[in-house]
């Protein structure tokens, strides 16, 4: 049967429910915002034919924005904080690192200093090095504060979180200035003294999980997630009201062809994931591993109209990606490497099979995300509706009574983090798990 092929095509759940997440406002983890914006996806889950969509709780760190600057000679230069930084005023030496690979770190005096990086990697680098990384590099280095400049044009400052699961609050103060301002300041005082203050307020605060269920009462679940949660600067429509709203449109699709499931799909729209995937946390630490099957995870798709398949070195993975690609003629990027910066990793680090799925793009980086311009005008109802098709038919695959996915060793894992040269940014972040 494929008329559910054709009512997906023609729906609207998953589109309506993104526009009325962007018009939420701020999402930030902890907000009133993320609150409403959690009901919001419980009573649309509950509407398209889940089961028992419910909330559930959990403690985070609180922290809200307040007015930051940069003051470099007899100017104010535009900047703002990255979430969880701790709030002060310092001032030191300003040094302009580059990209801020680890060589810089080592190459350069940041004693004392304002250390700027950007927020990309050359295209030689062998592998990702991720905001944080660059940070705790910085603070390792005894710099005073911490500037992240964007690569991309358009005055468009970033943001991203600091912190550590240990401690949620940074150690310095951290601000993200946009590509133009970082050439600003690296032109006209680069060597001179300058000031960063940071306004923040921080203090306990409360997130949440949204659940659902599908198909047959089965102990073992297939996970199907996003996350709610946005950065407050903006919309937050790439990332990750798209993820969010195409569950919804997948849910739609599976409430249809729920006889075909053979294994339970418990949807988690997490919160606080963008402050360090504390509700996936959350709930791998309560939920026995052994009875995920796998997990599908959407974070960043609808940036492009073609599907990129991030399986984590799972051969079944793969193969049921590719198999779902060739039934309907329709491309999706396959990519076998381990990536630890999205929801799906609170399990996969521990062996369960994971597929993170987002867009393939032809920019670097995040692009338009992290920035007051990830907004709802960058996305496209047909994207949404084509990638929700594809993955209907992914998790229907994946819950097949005879599909065979095997969990990884976690030692294994460690070693695959270890041979793609991920290991030593964990280490660096504490985001390394495993005993020495």
């Amino acid at each position: 049967m494929t008329d559910w092929i054709g009512e997906t095509f023609t729906s609207d759940a998953g589109w309506s429910h993104l526009e009325a997440l962007v018009d939420v406002g701020d999402r930030m983890a902890g907000s009133d915002g993320e609150r409403r914006a959690a009901a919001l996806t419980r009573d649309a889950l509950a509407d398209v034919g889940a089961r028992d969509a419910r909330l559930s709780e959990f403690d985070a760190q609180g922290w809200t924005r307040g007015t930051s600057a940069i003051t470099a000679g007899e100017t104010t230069q535009d900047c703002i904080a990255l979430p969880r930084s701790p709030g002060g005023t310092v001032t030191g030496e300003f040094v302009d690192l580059g990209y801020g690979l680890p060589e810089d770190f080592e190459t350069a005096d940041c004693s004392d200093a304002v250390v700027m990086v950007a927020s990309d990697v050359p295209d030689w680098q062998d592998r990702l090095i991720h905001r944080r990384e660059k940070y705790y590099r910085a603070v390792e280095a005894g710099a005073r504060a911490f500037v992240f400049r964007n690569h991309v044009d358009g005055c468009l400052p970033p943001t991203g979180s600091v912190g550590t699961s240990e401690a949620p609050l940074g150690e310095i103060p951290a601000v993200g200035v946009s590509k133009e301002v970082g050439h600003r300041l690296a032109r006209r005082f680069e060597g001179t003294d300058v000031t960063v203050t940071v306004d923040v307020e921080t203090g306990p605060a409360t997130s949440q999980n949204v659940h659902a269920e599908l198909g047959p009462e089965t102990d073992e679940q297939l996970l199907l997630t996003s996350h709610v949660d946005a950065h407050d600067i903006s919309e937050g429509a790439m990332d990750n009201g798209a993820g969010t709203a195409t569950v919804v449109e997948v849910v739609r699709a599976l409430a249809a062809r729920e006889d075909e499931l053979d294994t339970r799909v418990h949807v988690v729209c997490f919160g606080a994931e963008e402050v360090g995937l504390l509700g996936s946390a959350h709930h791998a630490e309560r939920t026995d591993r052994d009875e995920i099957r796998a997990v599908v995870n959407l974070d960043g798709v609808l940036r492009g109209r073609t599907l990129r398949a991030k399986t984590h070195g799972s051969d079944a993975l793969t193969e049921a990606v590719r198999t779902v690609s060739d039934r309907f003629d329709h491309p999706i990027t396959v990519d076998p490497r381990l990536g630890p910066h999205s929801d799906h990793w609170s399990y996969a680090q521990w062996g369960v099979p994971a597929c993170w799925v987002k867009s393939e793009t032809a920019e670097r980086g995040r692009g338009w995300g992290h920035t007051h311009a990830d907004t709802l005008d960058k996305l496209d109802s047909r994207d949404l509706r084509e990638s929700a098709i594809l993955l209907t038919d992914l998790v229907v695959e994946l819950a097949g009574a005879d599909r065979e996915i095997p969990h990884a060793d976690p030692d294994a894992v460690a070693a695959n983090l270890d041979a793609q040269g991920l290991a030593e940014g964990m280490r660096v972040t504490g985001d390394w798990p495993y005993a020495e």
